[in-house]
């Protein structure tokens, strides 16, 4: 158990005021560090051995995989975010990774304090270089729970980011057959 991160969250809720002696809350620095802990275990972390091996498809053409739940925490405010990530590449000479590993990469770089908009490039980096992808595009859906929980109270808000590299932003041919693939609306 992290003693440092029990101690500042004990600091924390008294100085806001909580009462940490009252009943059923004796134990919540504990339970909050360690729930940290887990929800910022992505940090530092590399992500080209997510990967394993890599399969000969016989093809080359787009892959996708779509609708990746995920949540993170909003690195301003330190409240979650969540929603779903969908991924789609142009493999290198018919070279694919399982589908179950965009899923771990997708928690590896969503657990760490994040901004949505790094979190889609991270993820189209990590893809391109990791699998020496010829092109990918990334689109991640999520609420923002800094919006609907302060401010404006925007309940119902989604917001959209994307990030594309590769063939994908020199080919616009390839570029709307992967936003398609994703449930993109034809321009």
């Amino acid at each position: 158990m992290n003693e440092k991160a029990i101690r500042a969250m004990r600091d924390f809720l008294d100085a806001i005021g909580v009462d940490i002696e009252a009943r059923g809350m004796e134990k919540t620095p504990e339970r909050v560090a360690e729930m940290y802990q887990f929800l910022f275990d992505g940090m530092g972390k590399d992500t080209s051995a997510i990967w394993g091996e890599t399969f000969d498809a016989g093809s080359d053409g787009i892959v996708a995989v779509r609708n990746i739940p995920f949540y993170s925490m909003c690195e301003h405010h330190l409240v979650p975010f969540f929603g779903e990530v969908s991924i789609a590449y142009l493999p290198t000479d018919g070279r694919v990774a399982g589908f179950s590993k965009f899923s771990k990469l997708v928690e590896v770089l969503s657990h760490q304090p994040q901004l949505q908009e790094r979190l889609t490039a991270q993820i189209a980096a990590a893809v391109q270089r990791d699998l020496q992808a010829r092109g990918v595009l990334v689109v991640v859906e999520a609420k923002q729970l800094c919006m609907t929980m302060r401010g404006d109270l925007a309940h119902g808000t989604r917001t959209v980011t994307s990030e594309k590299n590769g063939v994908f932003q020199t080919d616009s041919a390839l570029y709307q057959q992967a936003w398609m693939i994703l449930g993109g609306e034809k321009s």
